[in-house]
């Protein structure tokens, strides 16, 4: 296909729809359908493409004739440029509505399984600072804008502390204040950019793989805890603890200052050792009583006021009467599983991860909880005929996969098992919707509940309940 032919001008287009990964749709009156990734439904703009596909075009809104009353001001300096927070020019409502939209679509065209009437989608009541989990990285070439390129004025300190330019790997834009994680997530990072350049600690060229500041975790957690920890490219002793005696002292809340000497070539931390230089090596979170630890490590949802929602929901949805045994599908750390513990007669986690298991078994000792049993294994692997054999035939299924789903393998083992119900947590409506067409001759879909866990994106939570139709 040539050049020529890519490259278009539409004129006065109305977006009409969102589609996946944050984008929106525009169609033509003669019927052609372009994505873009700069409009809000509604709009009336001219369209720029870049790229021609057999049924689509992918362009850039160029000019706006129109905007829509579905808009609203971005809050956030960064937004546009920042990769995340794509829905931040749409009023919450609006986000809700196209979020719950996606779900009955992938659930009716990918699954085409007959549906309950929806429950409408569960929104956050905090829109901003919802995040206990934030990661920046260090760059000493941080990313300019056109203005700056264009100006000839001195550019001056070019260090950044911020995130990645969608799709460019070592291009990182310097941020000065996210509105995704509370204080004292901002003034953390920024200090600590400030105390670096001053005290000429070298950021890290990706490219070239020089200097020492890799990147940069803070988590907090909804009891007030706060982790830091800094990555560095090498061990320089004398930098490494002039910067961490400065945050320690600058920031006495923190409760686990850690850090990591990693030389690879990608930075992240799961195969390198986390050494601790002050307080615990952890920290804690707080659900209805329960307590969980976090290390660095630790998966943990990002939104804890949205996780303690949606594992309401998803134990409500089992609707447990105290005799059942439970099984926990990819477990993680245990949280659903132990949450739901004190209303079964037992449950048994199953997960992938030996680290995630070893932490799952910690914190329901550290809650004193009896009735729970977590297993480490690959789960089309372990999660097999003798497994049942062993350790009993499950009442209810919980399973809450990564966005791929589930194996195939795993949907059938569940299918041979029949329990009387599933209960299926997921982070993909698409892929949640194939394992359900799989499994709709034997289960009826009696419940859906849509969870926003991240505003300002497109990303949806989404449980459904199965109940077996015999």
């Amino acid at each position: 296909m040539g050049r020529k032919n890519r490259k278009k001008l539409f004129e006065h287009v109305e977006v009409v729809d969102t589609a996946t990964k944050g984008k929106t749709v525009a169609k033509t009156e003669e019927g052609t359908v372009i994505f873009l990734p700069n409009a809000v439904p509604g709009d009336v703009v001219d369209i720029q493409t870049y790229k021609k596909r057999k049924a689509y075009y992918e362009g850039k809104a160029v000019k706006f004739h129109s905007l829509s009353d579905k808009r609203t001001e971005p809050v956030c300096e960064h937004f546009g440029t920042c990769g995340g927070c794509k829905w931040q020019h749409m009023v919450y409502e609006h986000q809700l509505f196209y979020k719950q939209k996606e779900v009955l679509n992938n659930l009716t065209r990918i699954g085409k399984v007959a549906l309950p009437e929806l429950t409408p989608i569960l929104g956050s009541s905090e829109q901003y600072f919802y995040r206990n989990k934030m990661e920046f990285s260090f760059s000493d070439s941080r990313w300019l804008t056109q203005e700056e390129v264009d100006s000839d004025e001195d550019l001056g300190d070019r260090n950044a502390l911020g995130f990645h330019i969608p799709g460019m790997w070592d291009k990182i834009l310097d941020i000065n204040k996210c509105h995704l994680q509370a204080d004292p997530s901002n003034a953390i990072r920024n200090t600590i950019k400030e105390f670096a350049t001053e005290n000429n600690i070298a950021f890290f060229n990706t490219r070239h793989q020089t200097g020492l500041l890799r990147t940069l975790m803070i988590r907090t957690s909804s009891i007030g805890e706060v982790m830091v920890l800094i990555q560095f490219y090498k061990e320089d002793k004398e930098k490494r603890e002039l910067l961490l005696n400065f945050v320690q002292e600058k920031f006495p809340e923190i409760t686990s200052l850690l850090y990591v000497i990693n030389g690879k070539g990608n930075d992240t931390i799961y195969d390198q050792e986390v050494i601790c230089y002050a307080g615990r090596d952890h920290i804690f979170e707080e659900m209805e009583g329960l307590q969980f630890k976090i290390n660095a490590k630790s998966f943990y949802q990002t939104n804890s006021d949205q996780a303690y929602e949606l594992y309401k929901i998803t134990r409500d949805f089992a609707g447990l009467q105290g005799d059942e045994l439970v099984y926990d599908l990819y477990t993680g750390t245990g949280t659903i599983a132990q949450f739901v513990s004190k209303k079964a007669k037992k449950v048994i986690g199953v997960e992938s991860v030996p680290e995630a298991i070893e932490a799952a078994k910690e914190n329901a000792a550290f809650n004193n909880i009896t009735n729970t049993e977590f297993f480490v294994g690959d789960m089309k692997k372990v999660f097999n005929a003798e497994f049942i054999e062993t350790h009993g035939t499950p009442d209810v299924i919980i399973t809450d996969p990564p966005r791929d789903g589930m194996h195939a393998d795993v949907v059938q083992q569940i299918l041979n098992i029949a329990p009387k119900k599933v209960v299926y947590v997921s982070c993909n409506s698409a892929t949640q919707a194939r394992d359900l067409a799989l499994m709709d001759a034997t289960y009826k879909v009696t419940k859906v509940q849509a969870v926003d866990m991240f505003p300002q994106t497109h990303h949806i939570e989404n449980v459904v309940l199965l109940e077996r139709r015999n």
